[in-house]
């Protein structure tokens, strides 16, 4: 381990209201803020004999590079796990010419068929008359929550991706949901980050490795399917019911292109990703909105009092009403925040030899940009393991945006469907909380908040949940 650049060449040029104390847990370890604190923000380690990584602590490091100097740190790094997998295909994994034509593909083609528009909205708030009456079934009786929120939210990227909505006793879609939330587990898990460092040795080994590649199997089985029921179906003369189609059509364009990404696998790969990332990542950010809800019944109290103030008993908000529920969304960002889903960021790559804080960093050289460090920079965030929903309330009551609130990271890597997720946390937990008062079957003080895995991503604890109508 060394300071700020290693052993990379030196270059010559050169308001707290309402706040609840977080249990302490290692989902947001101290070694980061130690290590900067000796080294300084920016710093090098080594994952294994033969892997090096720059690492960037705390929200000015972070910005300055992601942001700054948006090209030069917007390629992708390595992701031992899943790599093998992806083998480069793919809107996620990618680099280059072909992300550039993927990500600009996929970032339209959701546009077209409603994200960020009426229909995406209409679509989400569908999916969320749906959870409430699978919430409703429970009787009052305390279930754990998991597996239907994930189902909901797979349903959102499903309808979007594949044209399909799956009811929630199917078999076949609950396997799918549970193999996404096994890969998501398998990558985080300690062998997960042991395998980054050592994946030379481990790749032969039984275990662990065994489940994830059952896992991703299991998803690419069900993909393999959707995109076969696809290519017999789609229509090259009407507008494209989904991704898929809208792959499926781009792929017929441009068949005697010798140079165009739109393959068969990257059609899989970027299909496979989009179901995993829309089913585990959204969920788990979900689950822990109502676990803190649940630990703190004050935040909750104040939270359905405004949404019945502002819109009466019963009515699920639109995300119109956004702007009148202020104490409600700054309980969103702040559970995100807390979270800090993704507190490693996902590795990021130099494109070109590059120039930073006096180090000059050659091309291909890994970056670890440490989003958890940036939510929670105590130099932005006073006490920021506090739940303080404050934070993003002006003196006056109203929503205060912060400029360090990044889960969904930053320049040209920021994730692809932010505007889905903050749609989707928004309408789901609202609907949920118009509908029922929650309760724990223990006391909110027995509730652990410390992450069941932290890793790669931080995943929260299972819990049980009651529910009764209001």
């Amino acid at each position: 381990m060394s300071g700020a650049g290693g052993n990379w060449r030196k270059d010559t040029t050169r308001a707290r209201t309402g706040a609840h104390r977080r249990t302490p847990g290692n989902a947001h370890p101290d070694s980061p803020a130690e290590l900067s604190g000796k080294y300084g923000p920016v710093f090098t380690v080594h994952l294994g004999p033969w892997r090096r990584v720059v690492v960037l602590v705390g929200r000015e490091a972070v910005q300055e590079a992601l942001g700054g100097q948006a090209e030069e740190f917007g390629g992708r790094g390595t992701l031992a796990t899943l790599d093998p997998t992806f083998d480069g295909h793919g809107v996620f994994f990618s680099n280059g010419e072909r992300w550039r034509q993927l990500r600009k593909f996929t970032t339209l083609a959701l546009r077209d068929l409603g994200m960020g528009r009426r229909e995406g909205e209409e679509l989400i708030s569908a999916e969320a008359r749906c959870l409430v009456e699978a919430f409703q079934g429970t009787e009052g009786q305390p279930f754990d929550p998991s597996l239907l929120l994930a189902q909901a939210t797979s349903n959102v990227i499903c309808s979007l991706t594949l044209g399909l909505r799956f009811p929630y006793e199917d078999e076949e879609f609950q396997a799918v949901v549970r193999a996404a939330g096994g890969i998501l587990l398998g990558i985080s898990s300690p062998w997960g980050q042991a395998y980054e460092m050592f994946s030379w040795l481990l790749k032969p080994l039984p275990g662990p490795r065994t489940q994830l590649l059952g896992d991703l199997g299991a998803l690419a089985t069900f993909a393999i399917e959707q995109v076969q029921r696809h290519q017999g179906s789609v229509d090259t003369s009407g507008p494209a019911r989904d991704v898929v189609d809208a792959f499926l059509l781009k792929m017929a364009k441009d068949k005697h292109d010798p140079n165009t990404e739109f393959t068969d696998k990257n059609l899989l790969m970027t299909v496979i990703y989009l179901l995993f990332a829309g089913t585990a990542t959204v969920s788990a950010m979900i689950r822990y909105t109502l676990l803190l809800l649940l630990k703190y019944p004050q935040v909750l109290e104040r939270v359905q009092e405004e949404l019945t103030r502002e819109l009466g008993a019963g009515r699920a908000p639109g995300l119109g009403d956004r702007a009148r529920l202020p104490y409600t969304d700054a309980v969103l960002h702040e559970a995100q925040r807390l979270l800090a889903l993704v507190p490693m960021g996902i590795p990021r790559a130099l494109t070109r030899t590059t120039c930073f804080r006096g180090y000059t960093l050659p091309q291909g050289t890994e970056v670890f940009p440490l989003l958890g460090s940036v939510l929670h920079d105590p130099e932005v965030f006073e006490q920021p393991e506090e739940f303080n929903p404050g934070r993003f309330l002006d003196a006056d009551g109203r929503f205060k945006k912060q400029e360090a609130f990044l889960p969904f990271s930053l320049g040209k890597r920021v994730c692809l469907g932010e505007g889905l997720v903050r749609a989707e946390l928004f309408l789901l937990v609202t609907a949920i909380l118009q509908a029922f008062s929650l309760e724990s079957p223990c006391p909110p003080a027995a509730l652990n908040l410390q992450p069941a895995v932290s890793g790669l991503f931080n995943i929260p604890p299972n819990f049980q949940l009651q529910v009764r109508p209001r």
